[in-house]
């Protein structure tokens, strides 16, 4: 999940998409960091804000006292603009997983450009990059470079615009609201970042100074490092439920910071259903708030992947652990790989080798003498015989534990047995 913290440098014209190709050309990050160029490989827009609102709302925190009105609307304007993330910028705008009417369109751009993480347009060019390329080096915040680059490396240090992926956001292009957006983003992040939140508290109950640095800085701070946590501890933290062959992780606690983006292998594996959480008890507001509102009219078309797909990827992975479980354990040697004998042949080595037939196996229960429960006897009279149906039910119906343990016993196939007749028929 793609997080900008302020103000993009560069404006793309109306007309243009990221799918355009773009001259290749020397940027400073094709360069190592050393002592004498670092602070050229420095975002010097992203860093000092990242450092003064974390820094302006400690200060806040230790000169201020909080009053129980600003304490209630600071975490009301958290769940505005955390919600406008995650509905708004990630589940509406990046990934299509549902529609929403115009209002609510327009609810959701004043409410996500107060939690400063850059334009719409901005934001969704880099998380469609991300979940296209995710964990390589097209990935603008790639799990692979370390958590800490996930989490803030990636907005501390300049992005090269040649090594990003491709992504196309012609659709946002089409759109005059996300357009409008994006071109007066600065003031959209001025008066819903900083002065609404202020204000609010301000003039409701003479509280600015609590309202600027309670509900402004703090809360956004919290938010942005909510939204981070979807980069870096959602690669990091928990089960890959449903694919292994990236970083992305399910885990409660990262859903409890995300406001419920925390549930991210189920997210990137099925990237346009409108939910991260699919089972009633996992936390998930924003689920319940896109869904919450369909009823209502303001959502419509929610995109759900088929239960039956999602049950497949379950299975793949439960059967993927439970294969790699398998391999620890001693199952005898492969049929395939064992020596062919005429049943002739077996009853000559039988003389010498305490050889038993089973289903067309050879067992040598030598190792099995002293410890059979039917006596020495039993087994004695068996060597160099079948002993299939003695072993299925005619004497006893072994157990499945009888079964298992015979696999180790395994010399030998004969040839024209039923496992013989199948391994040739593949």
């Amino acid at each position: 999940m793609a997080a900008h913290s302020t103000i993009p440098t560069t404006t793309i014209s109306p007309g243009s998409h990221d799918l355009k190709d773009k001259p290749k050309k020397w940027h400073i990050r094709d360069d190592p960091i050393t002592w004498s160029n670092w602070y050229k490989h420095i975002n010097w827009l992203h860093t000092p804000l990242l450092i003064s609102i974390p820094l302006g709302g400690f200060y806040g925190l230790f000169t201020t006292p909080i009053t129980m009105y600003t304490a209630i609307w600071s975490v009301i304007y958290y769940f505005v603009t955390g919600l406008g993330i995650t509905a708004g910028h990630h589940r509406l705008w990046a990934h299509r997983a549902y529609k929403a009417s115009r209002p609510f369109e327009i609810f959701l751009i004043f409410a996500s450009s107060g939690a400063v993480e850059g334009s719409i347009r901005w934001w969704v060019r880099d998380h469609r990059a991300h979940h296209r390329y995710t964990d390589t080096d097209k990935d603008p915040y790639n799990a692979h470079k370390g958590l800490f680059y996930s989490h803030l490396g990636w907005m501390i240090l300049r992005q090269n615009p040649n090594a990003i992926g491709r992504a196309d956001i012609s659709d946002l292009n089409a759109d005059p609201m996300i357009r409008f957006q994006h071109k007066y983003y600065g003031l959209f992040a001025i008066v819903m970042g900083f002065v609404l939140p202020t204000l609010v508290a301000g003039l409701g109950w003479g509280d600015y100074w609590g309202g600027f640095y309670y509900a402004a800085l703090l809360r956004m701070t919290f938010v942005h490092h909510a939204t981070f946590c979807v980069n870096s501890l959602a690669h990091y933290l928990g089960d890959t439920t449903f694919d292994d062959r990236h970083s992305p992780r399910d885990h409660f606690i990262t859903a409890l910071l995300s406001l419920g983006e925390g549930y991210h292998n189920f997210h990137h594996e099925f990237p346009h259903d409108y939910r991260n959480a699919i089972r009633f008890y996992q936390y998930d507001p924003t689920k319940w708030l896109i869904r919450s509102l369909s009823y209502l009219g303001l959502t419509y078309h929610l995109k759900k992947f088929p239960e039956n797909e999602i049950t497949k990827g379950k299975i793949f992975m439960k059967q993927k652990k439970l294969d790699e479980e398998k391999l620890k354990v001693n199952w005898g040697k492969e049929i395939s790989k064992l020596p062919v004998f005429t049943f002739e042949e077996f009853q000559e080595a039988a003389k010498i080798n305490n050889w038993i037939c089973i289903e067309g196996i050879i067992h040598d229960v030598s190792p099995f003498f002293d410890e059979h429960p039917g006596g020495r006897s039993l087994l004695t009279t068996s060597i160099g015989k079948d002993m299939t149906t003695a072993f299925n039910g005619g004497v006893y119906d072994h157990s499945n534990a009888a079964r298992n343990l015979m696999a180790t016993f395994r010399v030998g196939v004969i040839a024209g047995g039923g496992e013989v007749e199948l391994r040739k028929s593949k």
